[in-house]
């Protein structure tokens, strides 16, 4: 069952906070913040939309990289290549502390192995998943330390820079990615298979990821 956690969603840009209100609308515990990263009130865990060797120079990694510290891309560069051989698999996430007790963690989460469009595919909604599934463990596995549990957890818009997704398809693959979080299944059968893969690839009866 996935515990419960705080979902903000952030932006400058009115269009992209209207996208992420239309398709979250119905989802509990989320807010839409019309901000940058540096804007941001206190939270627990940010998620980059990253690369996947931790190459925060761009965007709004290097936004992050500013706040934080340059020690941190260093950490996390170090953990791709003791962990994943250098190179951090989509799909994958892992949760960085920041050394910063008001914002004390990070989620890094490639949506793109280099930077370059992902539009067309369902690497948002992979890295979005991922993201909300290392949220899962870390708080599963802080059961008795509830200071230490990711209570707030902020996405940006993944795959809308670099990546090019368009702004509601950004919106529609996170949102679906939550809603899995949210509701998972209790067996494993094709039927469930099915479902989940039409609401990934499909909107509105369409096909718009092959």
């Amino acid at each position: 069952m996935a515990l419960p956690i705080d979902l903000w969603l952030i932006h400058p840009q009115t269009e992209m906070c209207d996208a992420f209100r239309d398709r979250f609308q119905n989802l509990p515990r989320v807010t839409v913040i019309e901000s940058r990263f540096e804007d941001l009130p206190t939270h627990d865990c940010f998620v980059t939309a990253a690369n996947a060797f931790g190459i925060m120079n761009a965007g709004i990694d290097a936004a992050v990289v500013h706040f934080h510290g340059e020690d941190l891309m260093r950490r996390i560069q170090h953990r791709i290549m003791d962990a994943y051989l250098g190179e951090q698999p989509l799909g994958t996430s892992f949760i960085e502390p920041t050394g910063n007790p008001d914002y004390p963690y990070v989620a890094h989460s490639p949506t793109m192995r280099v930077p370059g469009s992902i539009s067309g595919t369902d690497k948002v909604y992979a890295a979005t998943w991922a993201s909300l599934l290392a949220v899962y463990q870390h708080n599963v596995s802080q059961r008795e330390n509830e200071d230490a549990k990711i209570k707030t957890l902020v996405f940006p818009a993944m795959g809308a820079g670099f990546g090019g997704v368009p702004f509601q398809e950004v919106a529609r693959q996170m949102a679906v990615a939550y809603q899995h979080y949210l509701d998972p299944p209790h067996r494993m059968d094709w039927d469930m298979v099915i479902r989940r893969q039409k609401a990934i690839a499909y909107d509105q009866g369409q096909l718009v990821i092959r």
